[in-house]
């Protein structure tokens, strides 16, 4: 059964997200480098504004916030993750990002659309990718169910759902449903867009650390449907 929902999760009320929000923004808005903020931005092409925070800052910051919390319900992450998908600048949506990988195995099967909303939103491959590989990957696994979704969200006309199907299995390793990643790829062997071009030829040479003989051998019978870049990806590190 699908759990695929359309238009805009509800958001829930949390008393922990109160305290994480109000904590987060201060401490956050207290290490702004507007120096770093433009050149950040222009990097992302204008997807959102920055605050300026590098990666290990902003790390060091957020334990600060986090600092003495409770463990999260899947109401409360629901609550943290479109509350700072609501903020302006990148670096909030950053530590949702952060924060759903770290609470992923709290999260049932009915978080997807919240996971499908983000992904919809601001979208591009700095928030997608996290979220395709440590979430939705991690819902997946938990409930094979959700594999039809993933049969949906790969005929999506929107190349940042369909980006996320492809790149749902990057860390599964020998729990790769093989079968399903070789049609994606097949699917959307003739996508117009670099950015899913290059997701099937990332998510092929992923499992190519797997499986080398069976990503040579699926390239070998397909390879004349792929464009030049998915198949230089995918065969990078094994060669044909």
């Amino acid at each position: 059964m699908s759990v695929t929902g359309v238009g805009s999760p509800s958001l829930p009320g949390s008393p922990l997200a109160d305290i994480v929000l109000r904590r987060l923004t201060a401490v956050y808005g207290a290490a702004a480098d507007p120096a770093r903020a433009e050149p950040m931005r222009a990097y992302m092409k204008d997807v959102a504004p920055f605050l300026g925070l590098t990666a290990p800052v902003r790390r060091s910051l957020s334990r600060t916030v986090l600092e003495g919390t409770a463990r999260p319900d899947e109401a409360d992450c629901t609550a943290i993750a479109l509350r700072c998908w609501e903020l302006p600048e990148r670096e909030y949506q950053y530590f949702a990002v952060d924060y759903l990988r770290r609470h992923a195995r709290v999260l049932s099967s009915g978080f997807l659309p919240v996971t499908r909303h983000l992904v919809l939103t601001a979208s591009w491959w700095d928030t997608v990718d996290p979220l395709a590989a440590h979430v939705v990957g991690a819902l997946v696994t938990a409930d094979p169910k959700l594999k039809a979704d993933m049969d949906a969200w790969i005929a999506d006309d929107d190349l940042w759902i369909a980006r996320t199907a492809l790149l749902h299995q990057l860390r599964h390793k020998q729990r790769t449903d093989t079968e399903r990643l070789f049609a994606y790829c097949v699917r959307q062997s003739g996508h117009p867009d670099f950015f899913v071009r290059k997701a099937i030829g990332w998510a092929l040479r992923e499992y190519a650390k797997t499986d080398p003989e069976a990503v040579r051998s699926f390239l070998a019978r397909e390879k004349d449907r792929f464009a030049p870049l998915s198949v230089r990806e995918a065969l990078k590190n094994v060669g044909p």
